[in-house]
């Protein structure tokens, strides 16, 4: 067996891993690529470790400790409560906020995960209070979040958009963030009303059994402090700088993260304890291994038995159908998209046409909008937040059967928009 077919074996079996298991797929990939590399290929050690992707690690630690700060002190939870009092007691309009909030929570720097993991509580607990189905209040959040993922400064949109000048598209960032974001937008919409959501607005969109729409006590926000305005002031500048003044989004964190801590506006030490390490060097890892991939032409391996599957005409489809089922049981973040992207440019050439563009941004939506099953963390968290014991089975149920239907739904989707 010659060296591409085993480092395209290895690449399968960091997926399966990743699909099946709890061991970080990241350390498997830079064991698998020191191994083949070293002592398979006769590779030096330095050109094995020079695929770690130094940028990304660095622009990846400055983004989710910024953000991780935000969490710590309160100020995203202030934040999103403020924002749900705008529709209290308008049962049919919950939801809808909790979407527009998600997406614009992950699109300022958070990301989708972080933005799940703060809203999911706090929206099905409205949702049992205001009699909103679980299910619809699930799909709207956790697409909202996924709506937002792909943002210049949300960690998957780093990723990806550190990715994108490799394979021949730069400068497609904010293009990038608006497709993914009509995507998650069309579905989630689209399955609200359809799945019943319109029969919130009846009744003037009060609950008989609840006219307040759910409000408690627990959703009144407490009033912002210094600490949470230095907060959104230093999280404010940055997106301004990195939109107008073409800063680094890495390295400008960084730097809010020396200010918030030297102003002693968020606890420094507890932040780092709560970034998410294990995402960041499971995207690093893969890395290491894609780009071995690339050094043994195994990534034209890769790409060839992606061309089996597809035509010119069926590209977007397949590319979303796949990677959609793939990410049902993998990150799709740290392992679908570092995984996939990568062979655009090699699978269009096979096929002998293509937009580039368009497949990108099937495989970005396709991954993403499995997302809200039970077995995605995002829609782990939705259900995490089920505070009745009665409801959670059959809202797992709902939900892997939403998230299954997405590999078909998505790619038909992705299909028709692109």
């Amino acid at each position: 067996m010659d060296l591409a077919s085993i480092s395209v074996g290895a690449l399968v079996v960091a997926i399966l891993v990743s699909c099946f298991t709890r061991l970080n797929v990241g350390l498997l990939s830079i064991a698998f690529a020191w191994i083949i590399g070293v002592y398979l290929g006769g590779m030096p050690l330095r050109e094995v470790t020079s695929g770690f992707p130094v940028g990304l690690f660095l622009t990846l630690s400055g983004v989710t400790m910024l953000f991780s700060q935000a969490q710590v002190n309160g100020t995203l939870e202030r934040v999103a409560k403020h924002a749900v009092l705008l529709c209290r007691g308008h049962r049919g309009f919950v939801p809808i906020m909790f979407f527009v909030l998600a997406a614009t929570l992950a699109s300022v720097g958070p990301g989708n995960i972080a933005t799940a993991a703060l809203l999911a509580p706090m929206a099905m607990a409205a949702a049992g209070r205001a009699g909103i189905p679980l299910f619809l209040m699930a799909i709207m959040v956790g697409n909202g979040a996924s709506a937002g993922a792909l943002s210049p400064i949300a960690p998957t949109g780093v990723i990806v958009n550190n990715i994108m000048p490799g394979i021949g598209m730069p400068g497609r960032e904010l293009a990038t963030y608006l497709n993914n974001a009509l995507g998650h937008s069309v579905i989630a919409f689209a399955g609200y009303f359809v799945l019943g959501g319109w029969k919130l607005f009846l009744h003037g969109g009060r609950s008989p059994d609840n006219p307040q729409g759910g409000a408690s006590a627990d959703d009144l926000p407490q009033p912002f402090e210094t600490r949470h305005w230095i907060t959104l002031a230093v999280i404010l500048s940055l997106i301004t700088s990195v939109i107008f003044f073409q800063v680094d989004v890495g390295m400008g964190a960084f730097a809010c993260v020396v200010i918030l801590a030297l102003l002693r506006a968020a606890d420094h030490q507890e932040s780092v304890r709560r970034m998410p390490w294990a995402v960041i060097m499971m995207v690093s890892g893969v890395t290491v291994l894609i780009a071995l991939l690339s050094k043994t032409q195994g990534l034209d391996l890769f790409v060839s038995l992606l061309a089996r599957l597809t035509s010119a005409g069926t590209a977007t489809f397949v590319s979303a159908f796949v990677t959609g089922l793939i990410s049902v049981y993998s990150s799709t973040s740290a392992v679908v998209l570092p995984a996939f992207l990568p062979t655009i440019p090699g699978l269009v050439e096979t096929l002998g046409g293509g937009d580039p563009f368009a497949i990108a941004s099937s495989m970005n939506v396709g991954a993403h909008l499995v997302d809200v099953s039970p077995l995605s963390t995002t829609g782990a968290l939705c259900l995490a937040g089920v505070t009745s014991s009665e409801d959670i089975r059959p809202l797992f149920n709902r939900l892997l059967a939403w998230g299954l239907s997405m590999t078909v739904v998505g790619a038909v989707t992705c299909y028709i928009l692109f």
